[in-house]
This record gives C-alpha cells, structure tokens and sequence, in this order.
C-alpha cells in the first residue's frame, strides 16, 4: 500500500494498549481506539504516509469499528489478512448515540444520529472489497433482520475531512462518498425525544438498568449480569430491544432517509458471508 515495512515490538497493539476486544469483553466497548491514523497489518497498528487509499471504500466508524482489536477479531473470523488503513477525520453533522437494541455479543453498541453543526472527530476505515463484505456481514447489513444498514452521506449537511497527512500540512480535502452503519430500530432518547449520547459501556449500562425495572428482570441489576446474560441469548436481547421500544425509549437517528435499499452490492460481497450474533 505504499507504507513503510516497519515490524518495531513497540507498534504491538499489546505494546499500544489496544489489543482487547470487546467481542471477547463486552464491557470494554467500544473499545480502545488509536492516539493517531495508522495501518492495522495484523497485530500491529504501522505509521500511515498517506490519508487516502484510491481502489478502497471510505466507511466511518462510530463505535467498535475504530477499534482495532474489533476489526483484527472480525477479519480473523472471515480469514482475512490484507491491511486496513485507519484515518483520523474531523465530521461535522454527526454525534455518536446509543443503539435500540441489544447485542448477543452482550452489549448494547454506538449508533450515530444527525447533528446538524456539530463537529467531532472519528476513524475512517478504508476497505477493500472483501474487507467491506466481512463489516457488512458483521453488522447485519445482508441479513433482513439485521440490526443496520449502510449508508452513503451526502455532502450536503454533513463534512467529513481527513486529517492532515503531516505536520504543517493543511487539512484534508472533504471526502465524497463516505459511507456509514445506520441502524434499523434507531437510537435510544434521553427522556426529552434527544438522541442520548454513548458513553461507553459501563456507564451505560449502569445508567439504563438504574432507569428500567423491566431491563434489570430480564438483564439482573449489574453491567456484568447483563452481559453475562445478553451474550449468545438471541432470545432475550430480542426481548430487551422489544422493551426500548414499549417503554418507549427509542427515537429516529435522522439519517434513515439516506437508506436506499441493500448497500452490499459493488464492491462488497456480503450476501455470501453472515454474523454470528451482530
């Protein structure tokens, strides 16, 4: 890709404090997310020269997709191993809210909503085709019963700006065509119809069962309990996503008017590849 052929043990995502999961520890979602852009080549996270990748499909990640433990845990289970480019940029019409409903992965994941003006900084994800396929399938986008679709923003509204490439150097140019995971049963409200923001796990979860005696039957009353019960139970995560909705928690992200229909065609694949739980 152009990158320098660097092997330092110091880019380790061990030696970064990057390397868990929270596939493997839910209560660390959405993850650990790089200081600085870089090229995720298995276990290590190498210095990028550049900010754009030509051939490549620009995806922003909201949540655990700028995680690259996330992203070498979901490529691993689809057997892949080609470097994913990650590019800081700062966005402009997006904040990161709070899913409608549960993972059996046991945790309840980042959604953005529309944020007219508002300006913050996220990860791009640059992906090749079969890169694309795997996140694809991964966040239920092939399934009909999936938790999210894809998106393609439009430049009106919102601006997505890659970061510089070097010191000195000016700001990226906007980007054009960036997609993005929007989901299905929307967002969680904080209470006045707003969007709630995601503070991470922990928090959330603390907060969302002190608020819900429904959640803390069917989830117990602590962020370990739920986990320990919402991971691999299809069932009860459907039945605590069904509870948003009745107690009436959920709210339009603003962005499902720029669903059109499936997004996995050219250049992903992803009909042929499927989640374990999303």
């Amino acid at each position: 890709m152009g990158e320098p052929r660097q092997h330092p043990a110091d880019r380790t995502l061990e030696a970064l404090g990057l390397s868990v999961a929270p596939r493997e520890h839910p209560l660390v979602y959405p993850g650990a997310w790089p200081a600085e852009s870089g090229l995720l080549d298995g276990d290590r996270l190498l210095p990028l020269t550049r900010r754009t990748f030509p051939g490549r499909v620009p995806v922003l990640a909201v949540g655990s997709n700028a995680s690259p433990a996330q992203l070498r845990h979901k490529m691993r289970q689809y057997e892949l191993s080609s470097p994913i480019p990650l590019v800081k940029a700062r966005v402009t019409g997006l904040e990161i809210g709070v899913s409608a409903h549960l993972s059996a992965l046991g945790y309840v994941s980042a959604s953005p909503f529309r944020a007219p003006g508002h300006t913050r900084e996220l990860f791009i994800t640059w992906l090749d085709p079969a890169q694309l396929a795997a996140i694809d399938a991964s966040e239920g986008v092939t399934r009909p019963s999936g938790a999210y679709d894809r998106v393609l923003l439009p430049s009106t509204g919102f601006r997505v700006e890659p970061e510089p490439s070097g010191p000195g150097e000016l700001g990226g140019r906007p980007l054009d065509g960036v997609h993005l995971y929007v989901n299905r049963h929307g967002v969680l409200q904080d209470g006045t119809g707003t969007p709630r923001e995601h503070p991470g796990e922990r928090r959330l979860l603390t907060e969302l069962l002190a608020e819900s005696p429904g959640l803390r039957k069917l989830f117990g009353a602590t962020p370990e309990e739920f986990c320990s019960r919402a991971r691999g139970d299809l069932r009860l995560c459907a039945e605590g996503t069904r509870l948003f909705a009745r107690e009436g928690r959920t709210t339009a992200s603003g962005l499902e008017k720029y669903v059109r229909g499936q997004q996995t065609g050219s250049p992903g694949t992803g009909e042929s590849l499927s989640p374990p739980w999303m």
